[in-house]
């Protein structure tokens, strides 16, 4: 089926006027079960193939299955995209699609004054309104005189506008989230080929539902086109971006993608644990895709199961993987002390989200940071790395290995439900380019060797990765203290107390295999931003609207946050004051405290939501103030 748009198509070039932008942020909210998802990650790819830079934050609702119509039932997508590099999903949206009254009350604060503000009208009914516990209509409230209104019937134009394919009521009214994506491409100047070519291959097994999005997708264009309520469309140039091969990316795929890679330039397996939960589940959905590249996922009964099978096949000499979120980490902490005693490499995925216990399980928070820091029983230390953003979270897992293979030690990486779910265009690389992982073996021994000692250590403190079933290197395994050649259980207090420090001082050396820390601006002034995890972006782009004002402000981020950075401290001496803003209630300004004695401001959120650049930008004057 061909979709090109021209004279004698549906679809023809707008004729009304057009005003070019530097970016736009639309949000589409409504209903779990209203496609928002769907629409906002069309709208998403489409930005990202027509070349601009784009940045995504997807909103789930906690309840599964929320009441219809509910607050608790909104599911909210949001897309930024730009003619120059972004580094967030933008703070005001300028046009925000409210597919129910629901939607409207919980995503209206965040839509700019005099932003487009597009309803369906049809479900602001009475049931509806109560539903999202509102007594009067807010549509006729003076408070939307702020805002573009353009009130569609959007249900009952849909319906209208599929009749012709044959499918049911139902269906058709499914299909409204095709007619507000077709509006939007009118309305920002996207091209809806891609999604048309999409549909069928999507629906190509139900051609009446491909024909029925179809039409969806085009009444909503001609809508734009045709009605009196918009008087212009946008249009958003390409970024100039660095020359190459771009795929639009999310933090989870991005993870499983990297640790493909690195299992192939260390030449071994993945065997990937894991014991689905909220939001860490896509890693797993997208390595099972992959199982041509000697990728095994294994769904565990729980997850002690899950981290424990990945023991199991580090110990047989596979790229052994685990992830979870919170409460997962909470129950493989045992586990993530025997693979510590079992001096094994091990990834440990940990993507956070809001808690505790079952907590916010859809919404993002840096709460895992002291739980996998120190929640572990005796001295148990572990390098802790942490992902900045979604194309990130390849180059960290394959970094995460490297340390885990030369170390011999489990590594956990930290990611969160913002970058897990969030998407940005990821220049693929080259994978000749990337060095390789050197993983040696010890073989067989000769007659003349002497006996294999499994807890040996080479220069790095780390001991050999002996194969089971090679002829000579038999030995024990457990969770008892070993003796620190034979790995015999050892009850002696001398080698107790020396093989914890070896332990120790092993973890202490991940700081050779780590870049000096680099600082983004002044190498010294008042103030320093120090940011981790999933605030990076949000931090840079304060930074750089600071600057514009003219005030000099420096920023660092932090990749790795056990063991961190040899010159860490020297660039915290060089600043007056240093703020650390975290999505927690201040865990790593805690550590930064007493690793270094130095002055931290600490500017705290536990909201379930990212921090916007305004909160930044109004700290950073408070503190030059």
């Amino acid at each position: 089926m061909s979709h090109s748009i021209g004279p004698s198509d549906p679809l023809k070039t707008p004729t009304k006027p057009i005003e070019s932008l530097d970016s736009m942020v639309v949000r589409f909210a409504g209903d779990s079960g209203d496609g928002m998802q769907l629409a906002g990650d069309r709208l998403a790819g489409t930005s990202a193939l027509f070349g601009n830079d784009i940045s995504t934050f997807p909103d789930f609702p906690a309840e599964i299955r929320a009441p219809k119509g509910t607050l608790a039932g909104v599911s909210g997508f949001q897309v930024h995209f730009a003619a120059r590099d972004i580094h967030t999903p933008g703070d005001e949206v300028d046009i925000l699609v409210a597919m129910n009254p629901a939607a409207l009350v919980q995503n209206l604060s965040f839509l700019r004054p005099h932003g487009t503000l597009i309803v369906d009208e049809d479900m602001f009914d009475a049931k509806n309104l109560k539903l999202a516990r509102i007594e009067k209509d807010p549509l006729e409230e003076r408070a939307m005189d702020a805002f573009n209104l353009i009130r569609v019937p959007l249900t009952s134009l849909t319906r209208d506008a599929v009749a012709e394919s044959g499918v049911g009521r139902k269906i058709a009214t499914r299909c409204r989230n095709f007619f507000a994506l077709g509006l939007v491409y009118w309305l920002c100047g996207r091209d809806p080929k891609t999604t048309l070519e999409w549909i069928d291959r999507k629906f190509g097994d139900r051609p009446d539902v491909a024909k029925a999005d179809t039409l969806a997708l085009r009444a909503g264009w001609n809508f734009g086109e045709t009605t009196e309520a918009f008087e212009r469309s946008y249009r958003v140039p390409p970024a100039d971006l660095p020359p190459g091969e771009y795929r639009n990316i999310t933090g989870n795929q991005a993870l499983a993608l990297g640790l493909i890679t690195a299992s192939r330039l260390s030449d071994k397996s993945i065997f990937y644990g894991s014991y689905p939960i909220t939001p860490a589940s896509d890693i797993l959905h997208e390595l099972a895709r992959h199982k041509r590249f000697k990728v095994r996922t294994f769904q565990a009964e729980d997850e002690i199961a899950a981290i424990t099978s990945a023991i199991g096949a580090a110990y047989g000499g596979a790229m052994g993987v685990t992830a979870s979120s919170g409460p997962g980490i909470a129950l493989k902490t045992e586990a993530m002390g025997l693979a510590i005693m079992l001096e094994l490499p091990l990834l440990i995925l940990s993507i956070q989200r809001g808690g505790p216990s079952t907590g916010l399980p859809t919404k993002p928070e840096q709460s895992d940071l002291l739980q996998v820091m120190f929640g572990r029983s005796g001295e148990s230390p572990l390098p802790v790395l942490a992902a900045g953003g979604p194309t990130d979270c390849f180059d960290i897992v394959i970094e995460a290995w490297r340390i885990a293979t030369r170390l011999m030690t489990p590594v956990v990486v930290l990611s969160d439900a913002f970058i897990a779910n969030g998407a940005e265009p990821w220049r693929i690389p080259d994978i000749a380019r990337i060095p390789p992982i050197d993983i040696a073996h010890p073989e067989a021994p000769s007659a003349d060797d002497a006996p294999f000692l499994p807890y040996s250590r080479n220069e790095w403190l780390a001991r050999p990765w002996a194969l089971p079933g090679t002829p000579g290197l038999a030995h024990r395994v457990g969770s008892l203290e070993k003796h620190h050649g034979t790995g015999n259980v050892s009850y002696d207090p001398d080698n107790h107390e020396k093989m914890v420090g070896l332990r120790a001082r092993k973890v202490a050396n991940a700081v050779h295999l780590i870049k000096d820390q680099e600082v983004f601006g002044p190498d010294r002034g008042r103030l320093l931003i120090l940011s981790w995890g999933g605030t990076l972006g949000v931090c840079r782009q304060a930074v750089e609207v600071i600057g514009k004002k003219g005030k000099a402000v420096a920023h660092t981020h932090l990749r790795h946050l056990h063991p961190l950075p040899a010159n860490l401290g020297d660039i915290l001496g060089n600043y007056e004051r240093v703020l650390v803003p975290e999505m927690n209630s201040g865990q790593l300004a805690m550590i930064l405290k007493a690793r270094y004695l130095v002055d931290i401001i600490s500017l705290n959120r536990v909201r379930g939501r990212p921090f916007m650049v305004r909160e930044l930008v109004d700290a950073i004057e408070e503190s030059l103030a």
